[in-house]
C-alpha cells in the first residue's frame, strides 16, 4: 500500500531522549501497516553521540517552540495523523489533539501542565548556569528514569538514548519554577476530539501515576473517548526498556478498539 494511503503515526520523544529511542515502536507499527516518523527536535542533531556532544543547536528551545514545531509537523499531513508521545511529548500530543489536528492521541508518562507539577516529588538536579543543558548523570537516570529496571539495564539505557535537554525547556515544563514561566492548556473539554488514551507506570518518578490520573479526571467533562491504562512494576523509562512491546501492544490493541488501522 501506497504510503499515502496509510494512516500516519507521529512519534514525539521526551525529555532526555533522542527522535532514536522511538526505532522500536517505528519497526513495530510500520510492520502493522502504518506511515509513522519520529521528527527531531528543532537543533536535535542526528544521533545520541552528536547531540551529547553539542547541543547548542537546542540551547534556547522552549515549551512553545518545540510545541509550534510539532504543529507544523501534524499539519504537513493530508489527514490528521495518530499522535504517540511520551513524557513532554505526552503532554504535546494531547494539546495538539485539543486543538483538533489529531486523529488520535496516545499520551505515555505524559508530563501534565504546570498546576499539576506539585504533585512531582523528585526530580533530578539542573545546572546552575544559564547557558548549559539539563544533564542527567547515569546515577539520576537510574534514580529517576529507569528504576524500575535491574542496574545492567539502566546503564545500556542510558548510553543507548539519553542526550541533554534545553535548560529553558525543563523550566517551562515545571521541573523549577520560575516567574513567567510558559504553560500549554489543554482543552480538556473538546466534545469533537479524537479518543485518548493516557499511560501510566505506577513506579514513575518523574510522571507519577497520581499525576496521569488527576490529568485523566480533568477530561471527565468530555463525552469524547478518554481512557486510562496504568502498568504496575512500570517506570519513566517504558517506552524504551525490554518491556516497552507489552505497552505498544496495548496501544496497538487500544488503536483498533477505536477504528484507527493502517
Amino acid at each position: 500500500m501506497s504510503s499515502a494511503r496509510r494512516t500516519p503515526v507521529v512519534l514525539l520523544h521526551g525529555a532526555w531522549l533522542h527522535a532514536s529511542s522511538w526505532q522500536g515502536w517505528s519497526r513495530c507499527l510500520m510492520s502493522r501497516g502504518f506511515a509513522v516518523s519520529a521528527p527531531r527536535w528543532p537543533g536535535e542533531l542526528d544521533t545520541v553521540a552528536a547531540t551529547r556532544a553539542d547541543p547548542s543547536g537546542w540551547r534556547d528551545l522552549g515549551l512553545a517552540a518545540l510545541t509550534a514545531h510539532y504543529v507544523r509537523v501534524a499539519r504537513s499531513f493530508d489527514t490528521p495523523p495518530v499522535l504517540i508521545g511520551h513524557c513532554v511529548g505526552g503532554l504535546i500530543a494531547q494539546y495538539l489533539l485539543g486543538a483538533d489536528l489529531a486523529l488520535a492521541a496516545v499520551a505515555l508518562a505524559p508530563i501534565p501542565p504546570g498546576d499539576l507539577n506539585r504533585l512531582v516529588v523528585a526530580r533530578p538536579a539542573v545546572p546552575e548556569s544559564p547557558g548549559e543543558p539539563a544533564r542527567l548523570s547515569p546515577r539520576e537516570f537510574r534514580q529517576f528514569f529507569a528504576n524500575a529496571v535491574d542496574a545492567g539495564e539502566a546503564a545500556a539505557l542510558f548510553g543507548r538514548h539519553v542526550v541533554p535537554m534545553p535548560l529553558r525547556l525543563l523550566g517551562d515544563i515545571g521541573a523549577r519554577s520560575e516567574p513567567g514561566q510558559t504553560e500549554l492548556t489543554v482543552a480538556t473539554g473538546n466534545q469533537d476530539r479524537g479518543p485518548l488514551l493516557l499511560v501510566s507506570g505506577q513506579e514513575d518518578r518523574l510522571a507519577p501515576d497520581t499525576m496521569t490520573r488527576a490529568m485523566y479526571k480533568r477530561y471527565g467533562d468530555s463525552v469524547a473517548v478518554s481512557e486510562l491504562a496504568q502498568f504496575a512494576d512500570r517506570g519513566h523509562s517504558l517506552v524504551i526498556d525490554s518491556g516497552w512491546p507489552e505497552i505498544a501492544d496495548h496501544v496497538l490493541g487500544w488503536l483498533t478498539d477505536h477504528g484507527i488501522r493502517a
